[in-house]
């Protein structure tokens, strides 16, 4: 095999783990140099992409390797675009990584698909936003099907869930009689493809459900999928009885997943359900403070804190912003003052800006689209002139901003159960009525945001 060849096997791999922005900016720009004595060589742009994907993506590639060419030991070393090949630094082993065999271990892996070795507890910030989401997890990975089981988080993306659910894995894979298995539900519907076309769906059943932790990564996709839904439902079964842990992520609750079939969101609001929301101000500040020790030339704290204030959408992006000030700072000679920051995240400002929208703001758009009071949103009265307006109001609540439920119920004067209804009566409705879907979609421009970008 030569290194062009096993490099995009690894990069098959990655795929399916990292969102297509990370493996576009960290991964596609490595390329494979040569393949020789089981080190394989990657150039790379520069010092800083060299240290960044050291620190944040070597342990991802090395098991990516491993699953591209499972019966050789390849190790990965960069070169600097026109400069000696230069070995990475193996960095001391962390108790929380104990997570693969050793080389003179010839028994089975325990693990199926990939866990980032960073994606730990250790490694999670902890705030109001996140703090039961943790403890529920942490609570699982101390007693796998015994605590919560199933255990379903949701969120919005970026917030975490994918290293809630790894930290889960890589805590139950410090027992070395536990296997593991992750995959994200897109994943698991082109595998089941390959089975049905392969005539060896025996095999896709066995791998699954004989494992003590299966972790599932947006479970929504599974929506109108009918096929799939059927075996994950015989999957499902199979795991709870066998008293395995079962973890699902999703953008939202199983019970407004439109095309989910009820017997798979009964079961999925079995165990607990959990969500992950928007992190405040101190969280968000404590969050940039942690990522940034690693590097040699920190932020200085005015900077920080114009991050935290202003990225306030979701963790991923607000790791963006301060990686890219980051990268500013070490590619250039310019010290990074206040404005020039606010020049290089002008984009990101600008999404941040477009995302404040508030619930008067949703209350009056509707009250007048639908041409009722804005009281009435907010009334007992319940024609159905007022009724289905007041159901799309706290629908628009739900997907145009970054309140909780009991948040959303407060602005209407209603319980957190009556907002959950309205969300999904609304989301269902919207896929056989075409009138309704258009009058949603009416509301969300006239709200300044795209319908068809938020799958509206």
């Amino acid at each position: 095999m030569d290194a062009v060849t096993l490099w995009g096997r690894a990069c098959d791999e990655l795929k399916k783990v990292l969102n297509e922005d990370t493996f576009s900016r960290w991964i596609d720009i490595l390329k494979p140099v040569e393949l020789d004595n089981n080190f394989l060589t990657l150039g790379v742009e520069n010092d800083f992409h060299q240290m960044w994907i050291t620190e944040n993506y070597l342990p991802l590639i090395r098991q990516a390797m491993k699953l591209a060419a499972p019966e050789t030991d390849i190790e990965v070393k960069f070169i600097i675009q026109s400069s000696e090949p230069v070995p990475l630094p193996v960095p001391p082993p962390k108790p929380a990584a104990r997570t693969r065999k050793s080389k003179s271990d010839s028994r089975k892996p325990q693990s199926i698909g990939i866990l980032n070795p960073k994606y730990n507890f250790d490694e999670f910030v902890i705030g109001p936003s996140n703090s039961f989401a943790h403890a529920a997890a942490l609570a699982v990975a101390q007693a796998p099907g015994r605590a919560y089981n199933p255990l379903f988080i949701y969120g919005q993306t970026g917030l975490g869930k994918t290293h809630l659910i790894q930290a889960v894995g890589n805590r139950v894979l410090e027992s070395p009689d536990k296997t593991v298995a992750y995959v994200s539900s897109e994943a698991l519907l082109n595998e089941y493809v390959t089975a049905l076309q392969n005539r060896s769906t025996v095999d896709f059943r066995t791998k699954y459900r004989n494992v003590d932790v299966m972790l599932i990564d947006d479970i929504h996709f599974l929506a109108g999928k009918a096929s799939l839904q059927e075996e994950f439902f015989h999957t499902f079964n199979a795991l709870f009885e066998s008293r395995k842990q079962i973890i699902m992520t999703s953008d939202r609750p199983a019970s407004e997943i439109s095309g989910l079939e009820k017997r798979l969101v009964s079961r999925f609001e079995w165990g607990l359900v959990t969500e992950l929301e928007c992190p405040d101000f101190e969280t968000r500040l404590a969050i940039l403070r942690y990522k940034q020790a690693h590097f040699e030339k920190p932020l200085p704290n005015d900077l920080l804190t114009f991050i935290a204030e202003n990225i306030q959408s979701n963790v991923r992006t607000l790791e963006g912003a301060m990686l890219r000030a980051v990268s500013y700072s070490s590619l250039t000679s310019e010290p990074l003052t206040l404005d020039s920051l606010r020049y290089l995240l002008r984009d990101l400002l600008d999404k941040e800006r477009q995302q404040d929208i508030t619930f008067e703001d949703i209350h009056k758009t509707v009250a007048d689209f639908f041409d009722i009071r804005v009281t009435d949103l907010s009334s007992k009265r319940r024609p159905r002139s007022v009724a289905m307006p007041r159901q799309i109001a706290m629908y628009l609540c739900r997907r145009l901003t970054r309140a909780s439920l009991p948040e959303i119920a407060e602005s209407f004067g209603k319980t957190h159960g009556t907002v959950l209804h309205a969300c999904k009566t609304i989301q269902n409705r919207m896929s056989v009525d075409d009138t309704l879907r258009q009058n949603v979609r009416t509301c969300v421009r006239k709200l300044g945001h795209d319908p068809v970008a938020l799958e509206i």
